[in-house]
């Protein structure tokens, strides 16, 4: 049995979990008024939404791991005795972090599989931690793609924000079209589709009407199915908290809270809020 190398980006979330310590992780950068910071290792997420909240017009943006750091992190894991690497990416639609991964797998001698999630946050997470545990318990790495399939296929995840301005000033939003005055106005009610695209789900004047919304197609979709349920929060951690008080006396159990990374929250903006489930 070859033995299996397990990798995810940082928009995952996963340093914010309890992981083997196996799972090797690699981190965009975030840059604030030009200066450079690797997320979570020089800026964790509190601070990060801390600043932004203080200072919205923040100039902010965000660049993915370079090919040849990836390169380097493939070349440490080959060299730790690893046969076959396994790397689990956020979706290609909302980052070049696949690209760079594929490129990279293609500069070394050792069987690299980048895998699309087609999402974003604790579905990588997810992913990286089954995977890993799969590869512990001596699977294969075809055995573990297919449950990574299933988890990919069988999962959804709902967003609210606070502003679309962050979403279209980083073109991370698909289906925005028309009066963009009009539409940074709204509250809209997203979802990470099949695809790994952002799309709108609603168009909705108020947060309150937004989550409600949420919370009636949430309860919902899950209805009759065994699910993990996750809630993510950027600088609204208490009122998210509070949030999964209300899924609970819904009948949602299994509920995780899971922070939103400071590269991931550029795209998002403060007070963005999702709620996403696994099918088990």
């Amino acid at each position: 049995m070859k033995k299996i190398g397990i990798a995810v980006d940082g928009n995952s979330g996963i340093d914010y979990l309890e992981r083997d310590k196996e799972i090797r992780i690699f981190r965009s950068h975030l840059l604030i008024e030009q200066k450079e910071y690797e997320d979570f290792v020089e800026i964790s997420s509190d601070e990060f939404y801390g600043r932004l909240k203080e200072n919205p017009d923040l100039d902010i943006s965000t660049a993915q791991t370079s090919t040849g750091n990836i390169l380097e992190m493939y070349e440490e894991m080959k060299a730790s005795g690893y046969e076959q690497l396994l790397i689990i990416t956020i979706s290609k639609e909302l980052s070049g972090t696949y690209q760079n991964a594929v490129l990279a797998a293609k500069m070394i001698d050792i069987d690299v599989r980048v895998y699309d999630s087609k999402s974003v946050s604790y579905i990588q997470a997810y992913m990286a931690l089954t995977a890993q545990r799969m590869a512990n318990e001596g699977k294969d790495i075809e055995e573990i793609i297919s449950k990574l399939d299933y988890i990919r296929d069988h999962n959804h995840i709902y967003i609210t924000v606070d502003t679309l301005k962050y979403l279209v000033k980083n073109g991370r939003l698909s289906n925005v079209a028309g009066a963009i005055g009009s539409l940074l106005k709204l509250k809209p009610l997203l979802e990470v589709n099949d695809e790994g695209k952002v799309k709108t789900v609603a168009k909705i004047r108020t947060t309150k009407k937004a989550r409600k919304l949420l919370i009636d197609k949430f309860i919902e979709e899950i209805k009759d199915k065994d699910v993990l349920t996750f809630v993510v929060y950027t600088n609204n951690k208490n009122e998210m908290k509070d949030f999964s008080k209300i899924l609970q006396e819904k009948g949602v159990k299994d509920i995780l809270l899971v922070p939103l990374t400071p590269v991931v929250g550029t795209h998002a903006g403060p007070g963005t809020m999702g709620v996403g489930y696994i099918e088990r």
